[in-house]
Parts: structure tokens; sequence; C-alpha cells
């Protein structure tokens, strides 16, 4: 239903988003991206909004403030993989491409893009390696991998054995994808987390507990990483 900008520095671009539900004003700031909504009743004012969201004004500069920014991909930056942090670098070529050291892209203009790509046909290899290796180790196979980007949930394994990922697993430390494709495959033995599903991740894994904190802590990095598509 709009916007409304609290000026100052910096400004603050706030969304109007009207509600037939809600029984009260509420403000909600998004820790991916910082933007900010606004929700107003159905028979509340827009002026009595705005007048909430100026008397919160101080708390919501203090709120984002501890928010992160977002990483842009782009040439002259970096780009996360593997978990280390790999300049974007444009090259001769008229493809993408990654080395040990670089991700090269073709242009500057499609540089995001261009990575994104490398990165979704890396993370496809990754997974599907490691799905294969803990799936023959447990004696299951599984009907089909498929590639999402939710920020839900990491992984699933559905009952008839298809797993799905989240691509940007690729930009996590190795142990964490590899932890995390454990996790799905033991779901074809175990479609629960009872203490014998946890016992096959521990088998085919070892210890869990390192790249489950990991995400735990640093899995919201993952999203914020934008690739300007």
């Amino acid at each position: 239903m709009g916007h409304h900008t609290l000026h100052g520095n910096p400004p603050i671009e706030v969304a109007l988003r009207r509600s037939a539900t809600a029984k009260r004003l509420s403000l909600r700031v998004s820790r991916l991206d910082g933007r900010v909504t606004l929700t107003i009743p159905k028979r509340a004012r827009v002026k009595e909004g705005v007048a909430f969201l100026e008397d919160r004004e101080s708390w919501l500069r203090g709120h984002l403030s501890q928010i992160r920014d977002l990483h842009v991909v782009q040439a002259g930056g970096t780009v996360p993989f593997a978990g280390r942090a790999l300049p974007v670098i444009v090259g001769q070529g008229r493809r993408a491409s990654l080395t040990d050291d670089a991700l090269f892209v073709p242009d500057a203009a499609t540089a995001g893009q261009k990575a994104q790509a490398v990165l979704k046909t890396k993370a496809r290899d990754a997974l599907a390696e490691a799905s294969d290796r803990y799936a023959a180790q447990i004696g299951k196979t599984y009907a089909r991998l498929s590639l999402r980007d939710t920020r839900s949930r990491w992984g699933s394994c559905s009952s008839k054995g298809t797993l799905m990922y989240s691509w940007r697993l690729i930009m996590a430390p190795p142990a964490v994808l590899d932890y995390v494709a454990a996790h799905e495959v033991a779901h074809l033995a175990q479609m629960n987390h009872s203490p014998a599903f946890w016992a096959v991740v521990e088998r085919i894994y070892g210890d869990y507990a390192p790249p489950r904190n990991w995400l735990r802590e640093n899995g919201d990095q993952l999203h914020r990483v934008q690739f300007g598509d």
C-alpha cells in the first residue's frame, strides 16, 4: 500500500502493509536484508501507523545497525566458495571459470549472475558426490537430487527418496556441506530425528556437532550473499 521514509542519516524506507487480520500495529525488520515493514490493521489510520513508526525510530535505527550489510558479488570483490573468499576477476574468456585462487568472469556487467551459475554447478557436483558416498555407506539409493534456494532449511529428504539441498551450501566450509549431505542421506534409513537417526549420521559422518553449530551461528551469512539477480 506504499512506503514511508524516515528522514535522517541514513534515511529509512519503510514498506506499509495493510492487514485485514492484524489486531495491532507492528514493525518487522528482516534479519536477512534489513527490509523494514510496518503492518497496519484494517481499521487503523495510516497517520496512526506513521506516529507509531516515528515513536520507535531510535529502536529501529539501533536494530538496523546490528544487521550486517549484504555481500554483493561483483567484479573486483569476492565470492564465498568452500569457506574461502575468492576474488572475482574479469578474465579474457567468454565463460566464467573457477580456479583454486579466483573466480573469473567474462565481464563486469554480468559478474554476479555468472558467479552464481558457476557456484550452482559446483554445488550440484559436490552434493551429488557426497550423497552418493554416504548412500553407499548405508546401502541405500536415492531417487533424484534437486537444488533450491531455500531459507527455511538446508536440505530435505522426501519419503520417495528425493534429496533437496540449498545450493548456497557450496559457499560454506566443505565439512558443512558434507554434514548436510550425511544428514539427509541418513533419512533414507531413518525418516525421523530419533536417536537411531543420529546414530546413522554419526556412523557415516563422524562428530557432527561442529558443522551443525557452524550452520546455526553462520548460516544466515550465506543468505546475505547477493548476486544481482
